[in-house]
């Protein structure tokens, strides 16, 4: 069923698909990038259907009671416990999902590093140290207007030189048009 919205989504919209994940990649940080509009959400989860590529993203377990937490699991949202762990304090969402991607066989979680819709200098790095930690790569996911176009971009393997890769990615970033420039990538 939501292939099928996703499919009439990017028909009717006039949007196409530049579906080029790594072959075999069953576990990943995806990037979505650049975020400068609400309109991400759409054209991003109706991509990742069309592309049948299994994106999950996380949010606090207290929302995912009820009809509204159905609604969010069947979107892809994954609850994060941030339980107490050994020393008596909170685990981080960095702590969690780094567990939660060595415990599974298979997960691809969404992240915008921006972590706003609006234009920012710097990134916010808990992604990279999430894929360093789980050793997965990150893989960019991006939406240029521009061309009406939703794909896959580079896919890195952290090496521990953060700001040069994120560096690298941004450059990526700024090749693609959001749906507001002026927020895009600096």
């Amino acid at each position: 069923m939501m292939k099928a919205l996703s499919r009439f989504i990017f028909w009717i919209t006039g949007w196409k698909l530049n579906a080029n994940w790594p072959k075999g990649l069953k576990k990943a940080v995806l990037i979505a990038i650049p975020h400068t509009s609400n309109w991400d959400i759409l054209y991003a989860r109706a991509a990742f259907y069309l592309m049948d590529i299994p994106v999950r993203f996380t949010i606090k377990k207290e929302v995912m009671i009820g009809p509204l937490g159905w609604l969010l699991s069947g979107l892809g949202a994954i609850p994060i416990d941030r339980k107490r762990i050994p020393g008596g304090r909170k685990q981080t969402y960095t702590e969690a999902m780094v567990q939660m991607l060595k415990e599974r066989d298979e997960l691809v979680v969404m992240v915008t590093p921006e972590g706003t819709r609006s234009a920012v200098k710097k990134w916010k790095t808990g992604f990279y140290h999430i894929a360093l930690g789980a050793d997965v790569p990150v893989v960019v996911g991006y939406l240029d207007y521009k061309k009406k176009e939703a794909g896959i971009g580079p896919c890195i393997y952290p090496n521990g030189d953060m700001d040069g890769q994120i560096e690298e990615m941004k450059a990526f970033g700024r090749t693609v048009t959001g749906k507001h420039p002026e927020k895009g990538i600096i």
